[in-house]
C-alpha cells in the first residue's frame, strides 16, 4: 500500500504522551507542513499560537474541559481562524473603513484556511512517529481564550490540538461506511438510513472493546446526546468578535 495513505488510514487520537520533547526542527517542520496547505485565493486566513507558558496551559486545559493532555503534552497548539492580518493587508491600500470579518464567506474561508492547515500539521506529525489529538474544547470559553491569548477583532480560536510522542495504542474508530459518505453525481437520502444502521453496529462493537464492556454506545446514540450538548454561545461571541456575518 501507499506508504502516505497507509499513515492517513491509521490515524488515531492520542491523549497519552510520553515525557519526550519535541525538537524545535521538528515544530517548525510541522508549522511549515502546515503552511503550505491549501488556502482560498492565497489568504491564508489563520494563525497558529504555541503555548509555552505553563500556567497559561493549566488554564486553557481548565477551559477546555480539565482534559489534562492539553497541560500535559510536549506542544499545543491553538489554531485561529484570522481575519485581523487580511483586514490589515487591505488597509494598506485603502483609506476606508472595510469589514472582511462581516462576510459569512470571509468567516468560511477562515474557518476552512484553519482546518486545511491544522490537518496537514497533523498528517506531518504522525509521519515523524508523533501522536496527536484536536481540542474542539478550546471553544467552550470562546471569550476567555481569546482573552488569555489578546486575539484582536477578525481572530477567533477553532480548536487546539496536542502533539508528542504516544504513550498509548488506542483502538482504531472505525468510520462510517464508504457508500454512506460516498456518492456519484446527487446524493443519495436513501442509502442513509442503511449506512447509519451499518455503522451503528461497527461503532458499538468498538465501544465495547475499548471501554473493556462498560459502554456499548451506538453512533445515532451519541450523536443524540451530542445535539444537547452545543455550544450555544459561539454566535454571540463571534458577534462580538467582529465577525457580524452578512
Amino acid at each position: 500500500m501507499n506508504e502516505t495513505i497507509n499513515l492517513l488510514k491509521q490515524h488515531r487520537s492520542i491523549r497519552k504522551f510520553t515525557n519526550e520533547l519535541v525538537s524545535p526542527e521538528q515544530l517548525r517542520d510541522i508549522v511549515e507542513a502546515a503552511q503550505s496547505a491549501s488556502t482560498s485565493s492565497n489568504m491564508q486566513a489563520y494563525s497558529i499560537i504555541g503555548i509555552t507558558d505553563k500556567e497559561l496551559r493549566s488554564k486553557l486545559a481548565e477551559l477546555s474541559g480539565h482534559q489534562v493532555y492539553v497541560a500535559e503534552a510536549p506542544v499545543f497548539l491553538v489554531w485561529c481562524a484570522d481575519l485581523y492580518r487580511y483586514d490589515q493587508a487591505i488597509k494598506l491600500h485603502k483609506d476606508e473603513e472595510t469589514e472582511p470579518a462581516g462576510m459569512t464567506e470571509n468567516f468560511i474561508v477562515a474557518t476552512v484556511d484553519a482546518a486545511l492547515a491544522a490537518q496537514n500539521a497533523a498528517i506531518a506529525a504522525e509521519s515523524l512517529g508523533l501522536g496527536i489529538v484536536y481540542i474542539g474544547g478550546i471553544r467552550n470559553d470562546p471569550a476567555e481564550v481569546a482573552r488569555l491569548l489578546e486575539l484582536p477583532k477578525g481572530v477567533y480560536p477553532v480548536f487546539g490540538m496536542c502533539i508528542g510522542v504516544p504513550d498509548q495504542e488506542p483502538l482504531r474508530r472505525p468510520r462510517l461506511p464508504l457508500e454512506g459518505v460516498y456518492a456519484e453525481n446527487r446524493y443519495r437520502p436513501d442509502k442513509v438510513l442503511e449506512a447509519v444502521h451499518t455503522y451503528d453496529h461497527a461503532h458499538r462493537s468498538y465501544m465495547i472493546s475499548r471501554s473493556q464492556g462498560k459502554s456499548g454506545i451506538t453512533w445515532s446514540e451519541a450523536m443524540e446526546a451530542k445535539a444537547s450538548r452545543n455550544r450555544t454561545h459561539m454566535r454571540e461571541f463571534l458577534s462580538r468578535q467582529g465577525f457580524h456575518l452578512k
